[in-house]
């Protein structure tokens, strides 16, 4: 068996070297040569899987380490009985964190603000009930979910009515409800004054271009991206806007990850009717020296200045912005620079990976996953 992976997908020799073969390569560049004799493939997002790269190819698995799949033509692949699977949840809970990092860097205490979530499937169903333990007043848009599922539900016009909204919707572009530009113009003036608006779903569901022209005028409003509209050549004048820009990497968490990896590889074992053999745990030795001490005057000013420690979203700001600079500068290209931050992201491990002690705000951190005594 000969498997074809991108280069950005890790732990592939480590779970998949006895299955087969395999070639890595950039994902955003691979073509119709490069698995024409393969017989699985193994994606991110950034690859379109589609007639244009598997006509003719012996390529009968298809396999992609993200929760979206908005990539692959799934038309195609089951008409051509090419078997497909993705990770759902795999990044769920590093999304999650992403989010909490940022409203930390901008200084917004969850606890006392009405959060709204747009998409509340596995990242904002996950987001949706961290934040319900903490006692936090939320709505949840989500036409594909019923009260049953979801006490929350509200309309789209209350959820741009809160103080924060975070958007998880994967991009559909037909169906009852498409996400395609589901915020524009329109939506964008119902936010309220000093609104949070974070997007760490897709890029389009947001028109990026009615978004860079309301912020020329609403200079109140605070904008987190994590996805842009289009990838990898973003708009740079948008970039300068915003409150956080980082290039597509709320997901990468390495454990986010490698929990990706672990779901392919168990997805294809059932297609090959094999037993899997391989977990993460049995791969991955747990971090060593996680052991931390937090103390401040109250339990917001200690999650404040402990999840920057574990994870520094302004170095992911500083890095885009840096990217930007050198482009605009024209010693850099961007798009290129834009997936070498994302080839080359440093590791990052999710609060469950570390200790505690000292501080004032156990129950508090304990809800967002880190261990308390």
């Amino acid at each position: 068996m000969k498997i074809v992976a991108d280069e950005n997908i890790p732990l592939v020799e480590a779970f998949f070297q006895d299955l087969g073969d395999i070639l890595r390569l950039p994902g955003r560049q691979m073509r119709l040569e490069d698995v024409a004799d393969a017989d699985a493939l193994l994606v991110r997002s950034v690859t379109q899987v589609n007639a244009g790269l598997l006509a003719g190819s012996a390529v009968n698995f298809v396999g992609t380490c993200t929760i979206g799949v908005d990539h692959l033509d799934a038309d195609y692949l089951v008409a051509q009985g090419i078997h497909y699977a993705s990770a759902p949840g795999c990044n769920a809970n590093s999304v999650v964190e992403y989010v909490y990092a940022a409203l930390c860097h901008l200084d917004i205490n969850w606890l006392s603000r009405k959060v709204g979530i747009i998409g509340c499937g596995n990242v904002g169903g996950l987001l949706h009930r961290r934040l319900r333990a903490q006692g936090v007043e939320c709505y949840c848009y989500d036409p594909f979910l019923t009260a049953e599922q979801n006490a929350d539900l509200a309309s789209l016009e209350a959820v741009l009515a809160c103080d924060i909204i975070s958007m998880h919707t994967p991009l559909t572009t037909g169906g009852p409800h498409p996400s395609f530009h589901l915020i524009g113009a329109r939506e964008l003036e119902q936010l309220k004054p000093g609104a949070v608006l974070l997007n760490c779903g897709r890029g389009p569901v947001i028109d990026n271009q009615a978004l860079l022209k309301h912020l020329h005028t609403d200079r109140d409003l605070q904008v987190v991206l994590d996805v842009w509209e289009p990838e990898p050549e973003i708009s740079q004048p948008l970039l300068a806007r915003v409150a956080l820009g980082t290039p597509h990497i709320a997901g990468y968490s390495y454990d986010g990850k490698l929990k990706g990896t672990e779901m392919i590889y168990q997805a294809l074992c059932r297609h090959l009717a094999m037993e899997p053999r391989k977990t993460v745990s049995d791969l991955v030795q747990p971090l060593a020296d996680n052991a931390l001490t937090a103390t401040a005057p109250d339990a917001w000013s200690a999650v404040k200045a402990l999840i920057p420690r574990v994870y520094d979203i302004a170095a992911d700001d500083h890095r885009l912005r840096e990217l930007s600079a050198q482009s605009l500068a024209g010693s850099a290209n961007f798009a290129t620079g834009f997936d070498l931050l994302r080839k080359h992201y440093p590791m990052r491990r999710e609060f469950h990976n570390y200790r505690v002690e000292g501080s004032n705000a156990e129950t508090w951190l304990s809800t967002l996953g880190f261990q308390c005594r």
